[in-house]
């Protein structure tokens, strides 16, 4: 699933994953990475024009609106299915990350698996694995208005995958490299440059 949320203050309103890194849209850079990984490919996104965005894939708005990224989660969850996530302006994120996600799902039958990680929450809550037997606390949870650390730290059988487990499929600093901003962009275009 990719999660394509956010008001893009940053860019102005104009939607950060339709911005260019590499010569592809970073949108275009997830679904490919998704893709890889499974077969059933959605866009969760309130705005109007996602349907064009990624054509032919279904699109998905949030039951609950303005409540951030798990709402997006909680709407995916909501078809019955469990939800691989990946944010739409992460445009370094691997086939092989998402394959490790899962693998980590299926090992230890987690209802959530994240991605340790250096963000303020120490993990990422949106380059994630959410089992669909979540689906009602995070429906009761998105009432809280709380944020997504706390939710996951609510839950019973969460696994993480450690940064030593991830350095084994890419840097972790480029891997949750999050375009939130024009320098975030500039940034994510050099790291292009110098891998060529």
């Amino acid at each position: 699933m990719v999660l394509a949320g956010g008001a893009n203050r940053r860019f102005g309103g104009a939607p950060k994953g339709l911005k260019d890194v590499g010569g592809k849209r970073i949108v275009d850079r997830v679904a490919d990475a998704l893709r890889w990984a499974t077969p059933n490919l959605t866009l969760v996104s309130n705005s109007p024009d996602a349907v064009h965005w990624l054509p032919g894939v279904a699109v998905l708005r949030d039951r609950y609106p303005d409540s951030g990224g798990l709402a997006g989660v909680d709407v995916a969850l909501a078809t019955g299915n469990d939800a691989l996530v990946v944010a739409w302006d992460m445009p370094f994120v691997t086939p092989d990350l998402l394959q490790l996600i899962l693998a980590t799902a299926r090992n230890e039958d987690a209802d959530v698996v994240v991605p340790e990680s250096g963000s303020p929450h120490g993990f990422e809550p949106f380059c994630a694995f959410y089992s669909a037997r979540v689906a009602t606390a995070l429906e009761q949870f998105l009432l809280t208005n709380a944020a997504p650390s706390d939710f996951v730290a609510s839950l019973p059988r969460v696994a993480r995958v450690s940064l030593e487990a991830l350095a084994k499929v890419g840097d972790p600093a480029r891997l949750f490299m999050s375009v939130n901003s024009a320098d975030d962009l500039m940034r994510a275009r050099a790291l292009v440059e110098a891998a060529q």
